[in-house]
């Protein structure tokens, strides 16, 4: 299995976990929380069908990637990715990135600049800034977030009961969208994760990466759902067009957060539409 060595915890290696297939221009999938990169499944095999080299990988925390106590903030998250994408020396690359992903894909290139970067897309994104603040009044509540700090650390397996129910709207698209088996399949997935990770996470939530957004040149497709109860349209995506200087935003009417799973046949189409340009 192959890893790339990230950083140390007390004399420990902390290694990042990834998968590398086919050929062609690289693409780099980076998961949402609280999944892994085996989340890119219905994306992984149509970029593999039309010619990509595919890479897909664990953030630290989760999945196969190792389970430090500490790293749980967007400068680690994109110094990671960083290691990653010169360890395989990338160049001309597509960075994709779903909820928290859109996180170190805006990071990344806000930090590390488009050197290696071809084009970015984002879906379900978080930026430009989730926290409302005196500048920043269209951001969510802060009290919303420790609320759900306070439920992970409470009972962490009903946390993610209610948190995958507002992660695919089940009450509206289970089971046509999301069948009873995808949702416990996601649920072990979240249920396998370091339990610290789960909660240090939430506050990695509240980055603003209003900056970030703001460097990045090279040409983004922004994807998200309407009806996305995790990170609301309004507060996130809606607001990116006003912000990027090359930007795409395709809106999946009824969307939950991860459009990736339930709504593949608009996803799908248009991420490679945009990667085919």
């Amino acid at each position: 299995m192959p890893r790339v060595k990230v950083g140390a915890e007390n004399g420990g290696d902390i290694e990042i976990y990834y998968e590398d297939h086919g050929q062609g221009q690289p693409v780099v999938l980076i998961h949402g929380y609280p999944l892994n990169g085996r989340s890119w499944e219905r994306q992984h095999r149509e970029l593999l069908d039309a010619g990509y080299r595919v890479i897909a990988y664990d953030r630290r925390g989760f999945g196969e990637s190792s389970r430090p106590s500490l790293g749980y903030d967007y400068d680690t998250f994109a110094g990671d990715l960083n290691t990653l994408m010169e360890r395989l020396d990338l160049s001309d690359a597509v960075l994709v990135g779903f909820s928290m992903g859109t996180g170190e894909v805006t990071r990344y290139l806000g930090k590390y600049g488009s050197a290696r970067v071809r084009r970015a897309a984002l879906l379900g994104a978080i930026p430009p800034f989730l926290l409302k603040t005196d500048d920043n009044p269209e951001g969510v509540d802060g009290q919303v977030f420790e609320e759900l700090k306070n439920a992970a650390l409470a009972d962490r397996y009903a946390y993610f009961k209610q948190f995958f129910d507002n992660f695919y709207n089940t009450d509206k698209l289970a089971p046509e969208r999301i069948s009873d088996q995808a949702f416990q399949a996601s649920f072990n997935v979240a249920a396998d994760a370091s339990p610290w990770a789960s909660y240090a996470c939430i506050d990695a939530w509240l980055t603003d990466f209003r900056d970030d957004v703001a460097n990045i040149d090279v040409p983004v497709l922004v994807v998200h759902g309407t009806e996305d109860r995790i990170l609301p349209f309004p507060a996130t995506a809606q607001r990116l067009p006003a912000l990027l200087k090359d930007v795409r935003l395709v809106p999946i009417e009824g969307g939950p957060h991860n459009v990736g799973w339930t709504h593949p046949e608009e996803v799908n189409p248009a991420l490679l539409g945009f990667l085919a340009e």
